[in-house]
């Protein structure tokens, strides 16, 4: 078939809008943040994306499980009627690993210093276990990292905040070995990735996606040498600015991002 000189240019503009959306170059900067919303739109491979940067110079980083009457919150509604006044500080909240049927992390979560669930080593069936899955985490001073289980308790002694999942999708830089290019399965899915000790991003596609996909998007796109999925199918996220709550009614740990520290 042959185009038309006008038809041509046609077909190449479309062409060029159905690339992947680059990630800004000041993504990270407080006041572009402030302007543009706490989290933004990103096509990547075709697939679409809400893209959730953090800086912890800025941001306060919480995990929440249990409300005040000590049952699992299960929800995002629920997360914000617990947070009281403080719902009006958050810039955006997610589920936040995995979890057994009654709502309890089957990894590790330590909420304000404290360990509710101890480190999981154990091996097993399911996405948590195909190996090497990992640990997010924020210490007492502010740092953040994603580290392999296996390393975890040897290189964040004193985690202040921290929640287990897995599998891994970027190990230092490299994708997860035993993630297939682009393969069957095909989720909703949401991850952390880290930047840099203070700064990373959160992520939740908007439409199924498969791992190798997902990794790639953390590694390619935001630029982040570490990353940890947390979830597929109940993925959910609560962005206040964009006046959006996902009602997911049986989910874990939730991870909450606020304005100051």
């Amino acid at each position: 078939m042959r185009f038309a000189p006008a038809a041509l240019l046609g077909a190449l503009a479309l062409l060029a809008g159905c690339r992947d959306q680059p990630a800004p170059a000041n993504e990270f900067d407080p006041a572009t943040i402030a302007a543009a919303g706490a989290c933004r739109e990103q096509i990547f491979e075709g697939t679409r994306f809400t893209i959730c940067p953090f800086d912890t110079n800025r941001d306060r980083i919480e995990l929440a499980w249990r409300g005040a009457d000590g049952r699992p919150l299960r929800s995002l509604p629920a997360l914000r009627d617990w947070l009281g006044p403080r719902a009006a500080d958050v810039r955006f909240a997610m589920n936040a690993g995995m979890y057994d049927d009654k709502g309890a992390p089957i990894g590790l979560l330590v909420v304000d210093g404290a360990r509710l669930k101890p480190l999981n080593l154990n091996t097993g069936p399911g996405n948590f276990h195909l190996l090497p899955n990992g640990v997010f985490a924020v210490d007492e001073a502010g740092r953040v990292s994603v580290t392999a289980s296996r390393d975890f308790a040897a290189r964040v002694p004193k985690p202040r905040w921290a929640t287990q999942s897995g599998p891994m999708l970027v190990i230092d830089g490299a994708l997860h070995p035993g993630l297939a290019d682009n393969g069957d399965s095909r989720y909703v899915r949401n991850g952390v990735g880290v930047r840099d000790a203070r700064r990373g991003v959160f992520a939740i596609s908007d439409e199924p996606v498969s791992f190798g996909r997902f990794a790639r998007l953390f590694r390619d796109a935001l630029g982040c040498r570490d990353a940890l999925y947390l979830d597929g199918s109940v993925s959910s996220i609560w962005d206040p600015g964009a006046g959006r709550e996902q009602g997911h009614m049986e989910l874990g740990p939730l991870i909450v991002v606020s304005r100051g520290k």
